[in-house]
């Protein structure tokens, strides 16, 4: 499609974001149904986020994805904040506020549902299943409200325990009123106390940038006893392919995959909010290949 005064503008705002595959994704959702939008990255610099967003709102700016570092630091800056975001307290899909009264943007968070369509997809129920989330940042934070919903047991290990200990504290506090009190928070270093017998198998969440190209002989856990007691090891990182953390999975008979899915599909679930409509598994299908293709 050409360019023209009806065009709709959607982007990215993030600090690096240069490197983001979300314009493939939307464009092929866009092409696709026949959509006349474009998707820009915009690289917000260190204390101009709140700039960004006046200026985004006064350039008629229909939708933003927000990435690192802003998932969190976004959210004083807007109109509104989706329950579902404001619970998880990371925010990484932004829709123009039409009302009349109000200037900006409403937060929502697409990453963990998205999360959660990709790992159903793989074959992953967190159902009576204990899960080692490894990093507590904004995502592992976000993705530790996902796991405790389901999940059996929910350890999370970070480098700060302190910091592992106030959001375990969090999610158990807030769910605890549907009667669920199953998040334990660790010191990193302390893993070994997690492999006490051969009967208990984990899915284990990397959640840190720990690996990511061009770091990729980087891994949280350099410890082949730890992998043993892996049955599914999920790495948000999709570049590299496969990261260390993943290999490990695999030498040890474990199942390893990456976050590309989990990109794909909050994506999907932005796009859908964004526009109203419905993109099928066959669009998302043409678009999870042509991912494949520009990684590899």
């Amino acid at each position: 499609m050409q360019i023209n005064g009806k065009t709709k503008v959607y982007g990215i705002i993030g600090n690096p974001v240069e490197h983001t595959l979300s314009p493939l994704i939307h464009g092929t959702f866009a092409d696709a149904l026949g959509i006349d939008l474009v998707y820009v990255p915009f690289h917000v610099a260190d204390g101009q986020l709140e700039a960004a967003l006046k200026g985004a709102y006064g350039l008629n700016i229909q939708g933003m994805n927000v990435t690192v570092p802003y998932k969190n630091a976004v959210i004083p800056f807007l109109t509104e904040v989706d329950v579902r975001a404001d619970e998880l307290g990371a925010v990484n899909t932004l829709v123009r506020d039409g009302r009349a009264d109000r200037e900006g943007f409403i937060g929502y968070n697409t990453d963990i549902s998205g999360l959660w369509r990709a790992m159903d997809e793989d074959g992953i129920s967190l159902n009576k299943e204990e899960v080692i989330i490894l990093g507590v940042g904004g995502v592992g934070r976000a993705v530790t409200f996902m796991c405790a919903n389901s999940a059996k047991k929910v350890y999370l290990l970070n480098r700060s325990a302190a910091k592992a200990d106030a959001v375990a504290a969090e999610v158990n506090s807030k769910l605890g009123r549907y009667g669920k009190d199953c998040v334990t928070a660790m010191a990193l270093s302390d893993y070994k106390e997690l492999l006490t017998g051969a009967e208990n198998r984990y899915v284990v969440i990397q959640c840190t940038s720990v690996g990511l190209a061009p770091n990729v002989d980087d891994v949280v856990i350099d410890d082949g006893d730890f992998y043993h007691y892996v049955k599914y090891g999920y790495d948000l990182i999709y570049t590299p392919w496969e990261t260390k953390f993943m290999k490990l999975v695999k030498d040890n008979g474990g199942m390893a995959y990456n976050g590309l899915k989990m990109l794909l599909y909050q994506g999907v679930d932005a796009f859908e909010i964004w526009n109203g409509c419905k993109v099928t598994k066959e669009i998302t299908d043409k678009a999870y290949q042509r991912l494949c293709e520009k990684l590899r």
